[in-house]
């Protein structure tokens, strides 16, 4: 990185705090929604006692949480790598976990666990998948030519996976970490928001929210980001030095590797990783002990929808949450991703400007919603606009990775092409950026679709007192547990249904 560069960033930064001041001493956005930094920093050192107490107890959950959560990703993952028919089997697990709205999980918790226990169990939850698909990637991303040396040596499969696949796994898997970090945090917070612990970060933000106080909220919200982004930093930086030496000469890009086979075969691969989900499920809640008033089987909640005397009244008021949910997810994820494909294009054209505005992207990222969405409240208010930009905010960020890489990657002979025939750099994204893109387009769909559906229930949730969200806190209120773990359930399957339908868009997008 130069000098010059450098000195631009600082720059930028330096004229979007002067703005930033300005709008807040105004009072130019939303009637003081937005207070100056200056107020912030004082807010800050007037609290400044608070705040070890609380960071103290959601580092802690938080941490526990990413131990765990990946001890138990590198385990699968490893033996998913090694066997095919169990890469099958936790395949649906996977899925189920990479698609869960985690805010639904947060009241099925909250009834079966006491104590920070919620905190660590929904934390281990939210880092499970990326570290999960990175083991395996890692696993099988090895030079086969490596592989062949150490089978002449006389090596067998366990000397292969000890010296070779290990080792080639363990940058993926730290690279992963980065995304996990700030999960980790997102799950501890949301528990925290709704367990009424009386520590943590999360409370602490949740008991400001109405003290009429804009600054102390800027102050949590900010810190929870500097929190997150740190933890993203250091694995950045530990993956970096960790690829330079990797003894892999090659690199798997694809997720986990679909299943091959007849069509009856792949279907009743699905089905039996379906079963072994729903198994699973029942499985935990026996070993729990749980009452089966509280804890609602797989069985249980398809009678609570279609046997029970309130069958039909339950269905009506769920259909009518996801009239409400539904669109907005879908708006917000079509907003992320246009917002995504501008930016990297602008990164493009003009890479300057992109990279003045990439570090705003990448604290969309880190700051977690459960401390972005009350803030985003104070500036849009608290109707659908505001729910819009929070789902925006959780899916820009990933869509514009996914993008930019594969409009960094065109081929250069398709670009020689274009311009030996006159064009310029408009003309050569037009006729090969942007067209080979579109199945880049259609992946970071598939990865943000869940997110934007967990966008508008945090939303809804702490805000706006609509949909899926709102049902959740009106079902904890009546004590419905029936329908607590129906909204985790048909929320699980609908963001599993939409991200199998885009993943057979993206499949027609690449032929």
């Amino acid at each position: 990185m130069t000098l010059a560069r450098v000195a631009r960033g600082a720059l930028v930064v330096a004229i979007i705090v002067a703005v930033w001041e300005a709008l807040g001493q105004w009072e130019l956005v939303a009637g003081g929604a937005l207070p100056p930094p200056s107020d912030i920093v004082r807010q800050f050192w007037g609290d400044r006692s608070d705040y070890p107490p609380h960071l103290s107890v959601t580092l802690k959950s938080a941490g526990l949480g990413f131990v765990f959560g990946n001890i138990v990703a590198i385990v699968v993952g490893v033996i998913s790598a090694r066997w095919r028919t169990a890469e099958s089997l936790f395949r649906g697990v996977g899925v189920s976990l990479f698609a869960m709205p985690l805010i639904a999980i947060v009241p099925v918790l909250l009834l079966a666990f006491s104590g920070t226990v919620p905190r660590i169990v929904l934390a281990a939850m939210a880092v499970y998948y990326p570290t999960y698909v990175a083991t395996i990637v890692g696993m099988r991303s090895v030079d086969p030519r490596l592989v062949d040396v150490v089978r002449v040596a006389g090596g067998e499969e366990y000397a292969v996976t000890r010296w070779l696949r290990v080792r080639s796994a363990i940058p993926h898997v730290v690279n992963a970490f980065k995304i996990s970090a700030p999960a980790a945090l997102l799950g501890t917070l949301l528990v925290e928001f709704g367990g009424g612990s009386r520590w943590g970060l999360g409370t602490y933000l949740l008991g400001s929210l109405g003290q009429a106080n804009p600054a102390r909220l800027w102050g949590i919200g900010l810190t929870a980001t500097i929190v997150a982004a740190l933890a993203y930093a250091i694995f950045a930086v530990i993956a970096q030095r960790l690829t330079r030496t990797s003894l892999s000469a090659t690199v798997d890009t694809a997720i986990v590797r679909s299943e091959s086979g007849s069509w009856p075969r792949r279907i009743g691969m699905v089905f039996l990783s379906a079963g072994f989900v729903l198994g699973l499920w029942a499985l935990t809640l026996k070993l729990l002990g749980m009452s089966p008033i509280v804890a609602k089987s797989p069985l249980a909640v398809v009678k609570y929808l279609t046997s029970d005397p309130r069958a039909a009244a339950t269905r009506d008021r769920l259909f009518d949450a996801y009239r409400e949910t539904l669109p907005l997810a879908l708006l917000g994820l079509a907003c992320g991703l246009l917002a995504a494909l501008l930016l990297a294009v602008i990164l493009q054209l003009k890479p300057t400007l992109g990279r003045s505005v990439l570090p705003f992207a990448l604290i969309s990222q880190t700051m977690p919603l459960p401390a972005l969405t009350p803030l985003i409240v104070l500036i849009f208010g608290r109707d659908v606009l505001a729910t819009v930009v929070v789902c925006v905010s959780v899916t820009f960020f990933p869509s514009f990775v996914t993008i930019s890489q594969a409009l960094a990657s065109v081929s250069p002979a398709a670009v020689d092409v274009v311009s030996v025939s006159g064009g310029g750099r408009i003309s050569a994204l037009r006729y090969v950026g942007l067209p080979s893109s579109v199945p880049a387009l259609a992946t970071a769909a598939r990865l943000a679709a869940p997110r934007a559906l967990l966008g508008v229930m945090i939303a809804e949730y702490l805000a706006t007192g609509n949909g899926l969200g709102n049902l959740l806190n009106e079902s904890r209120g009546r004590l419905d547990y029936g329908m607590i773990w129906t909204v985790a359930t048909t929320s699980v399957l609908v963001a599993v249904l939409i991200t199998q339908l885009i993943g057979v868009l993206e499949r027609l997008a690449r032929r």
